[in-house]
């Protein structure tokens, strides 16, 4: 079997690192290498399209780009890269995340981000997992059985709501 790839976690500022928190986390938890970099579309165009550009080269299987605001830290990323690019959203005070959603949804033909939903960090590191996992065995069983805690979880609660509503 071939060696695991890296997720990139990158962020266009600092103050996202509560968001992205969450992401990091999961992909720890599922034993999947991450590397976490603070690079902005704007401040830092040539260190972003750099780190994109050697992504594969350096071992990426997929990059996560949160940004909030004009939120075009995603499609900067995609456009230097074949490597599949998820962007998250994050919400800011002026609009509540509806103008970042709106920049990282909007990208031209052939330069695709996928995205979730506003702050929907943990939702990235899901989706980043589900791709790496194409190919890797081991990594499938994990969802499998972390879905299979997730529905265990629902029958629980849902046995106990009964008991308490239904007596």
């Amino acid at each position: 079997m071939q060696e695991l790839k890296k997720v990139a976690v990158i962020m266009g500022s600092d103050s996202d690192l509560p968001v992205v928190k969450g992401c990091i986390d999961i992909l720890k938890d599922f034993g999947v290498p991450t590397e976490t970099h603070v690079f902005s579309a704007h401040r830092t165009p040539g260190k972003a399209a750099a780190f994109s550009k050697g992504a594969a080269d350096n071992g990426f299987g997929v990059i996560i780009a949160a940004a909030g605001m004009a939120a075009h830290l995603a499609g900067a990323l995609a456009a230097q890269t074949y490597l599949p690019v998820i962007g998250i959203p994050v919400k800011s005070a002026a609009f509540g995340g509806l103008d970042a959603l709106l920049s990282t949804v909007q990208m031209p033909s052939g330069v695709p981000v996928a995205r979730v939903a506003v702050n929907g960090a943990k939702n990235a590191a899901f989706l980043a997992i589900q791709i790496l996992a194409l190919n890797n065995p081991t990594l499938t069983k994990q969802l499998q059985d972390y879905k299979k805690q997730m529905a265990d979880g629902v029958e629980k609660k849902d046995a106990a709501i009964q008991a308490e509503v239904n007596k």
